[in-house]
């Protein structure tokens, strides 16, 4: 990774032990109390600006060099997942049904570390705000610290922020213009009617008959009720109903999620869905209550913050390109690329059969990444801060 191997080679070992220690104490969102003073403490002890408490737990540290205005944000996300983990690792997680499965205890490191680098180097002139986010998993801990006034508090001219990517060989890497992760819907359907004997069909209503219908009708509406040129993904994930072999129920839940690129393909899913379920009600003798959450934006990427975010990757010696595709999954840094330009990039650690992807039991984040990390935050803010990035 030309210089950037040399200059950080003596910070490994620490931050590979940084990264364990997180590993084995993992914390949920809004609870990211030990990781947050880990965090804190590290950057008072390299001489920067802390405010903890930003939007529940977050930390923001900011670092100042030099005289000029140019500014930039760099966000890392901290909480773990509730889930146990199962890889036998002898840094495993100590708290039970708690799991840095996702790999955040990587990325908290990787900011650590490019934080400890940059306040040592002072290879740049600006200010850089280091963002260190709760809740990322599920409970918008992006929009609670956009909302308690990050931007304002921490003015930043761009933010970026990175994800590892087991899908993407080791020393790799890859963002794309525009979208780049999707938007997260959920939504969940209860139907109820009269219950009955099941021997007594005629007397009761369709409950489960109504709910196999709106399974089978909802997986046709990406296909069929969408424009050929339109992406998106409906998953039915939770269906329940019924408690006895010889009793109709009265009652039946159906629970998934919807994942999409644009506020009109989200338009254009709710209202089917809406029709689909009135349609089916009707005919089914029942009453359907559908309730749809849009909980993530898309996550949209600047096209000028792009190509900063590679060219950053190829000058610490990365293989950096376009992602043809955007992901499906979701990532609520959407919320501070609405309130900022910017760009978010995929962090190869490579794949293949004998690497368990993210949000599973066996998942462990990969420590060579480390590097690659503390080198692509380090190269966007002496790329971004320096005299020739003046605007």
């Amino acid at each position: 990774m030309s210089r950037f191997v040399a200059e950080i080679a003596d910070l490994l070992p620490a931050l590979v032990a940084c990264r364990h220690d997180l590993h084995a104490h993992p914390e949920l969102a809004y609870a990211e109390h030990r990781t947050a003073g880990i965090v804190a403490d590290t950057l008072r002890e390299i001489g920067c600006e802390v405010t903890t408490g930003v939007g529940g737990t977050g930390v923001v540290g900011v670092l100042v060099n030099g005289s000029s205005d140019r500014r930039i944000a760099l966000r890392a996300d901290m909480d773990a997942l509730p889930m146990e983990e199962a890889t036998g690792l002898r840094y495993r997680s100590r708290n039970v049904g708690i799991f840095h499965g996702c790999g955040h205890d990587g990325h908290t490191t990787m900011l650590l570390g490019a934080a400890r680098h940059l306040a040592r180097t002072r290879h740049f002139d600006g200010s850089v705000a280091f963002v260190f986010q709760p809740a990322e998993e599920g409970q918008a801990g992006a929009k609670a610290m956009v909302e308690a006034g990050l931007f304002e508090r921490f003015p930043a001219d761009r933010v970026f922020a990175l994800h590892n990517w087991p899908g993407l060989p080791l020393g790799h890497a890859a963002t794309r213009p525009g979208p780049i992760m999707a938007a997260a819907d959920r939504f969940e359907v209860r139907i109820s009617g009269r219950g009955g004997h099941a021997a007594e069909p005629h007397l009761a209503s369709q409950v489960l008959g109504a709910a196999s219908r709106i399974v089978l009708a909802f997986d046709a509406v990406p296909s069929r009720r969408l424009a050929p040129t339109e992406k998106a993904v409906l998953s039915v994930t939770k269906m329940s109903g019924g408690t006895a072999h010889n009793v109709l129920p009265s009652q039946a839940t159906i629970v998934g999620t919807v994942r999409s690129f644009s506020e009109a393909v989200q338009d254009r899913i709710e209202a089917v869905m809406r029709t689909v379920a009135a349609g089916i009600a009707a005919e089914t003798e029942t009453t359907i209550e559908l309730d749809y959450l849009r909980y993530y934006p898309a996550t949209i990427n600047d096209p000028e913050a792009a190509e900063i975010a590679l060219a950053a990757a190829r000058r610490v010696g990365l293989v950096a390109e376009t992602a043809a595709e955007a992901a499906f999954t979701s990532e609520d840094f959407a919320y501070m690329l609405q309130a900022r330009p910017g760009a978010y990039l995929w962090l190869g650690q490579g794949g293949g059969a004998n690497r368990a992807p993210l949000h599973h039991p066996a998942y462990d984040f990969v420590d060579d990444v480390i590097g690659h990390g503390v080198g692509w935050f380090t190269a966007l803010v002496e790329d971004r801060t320096s005299a020739q990035a003046a605007e």
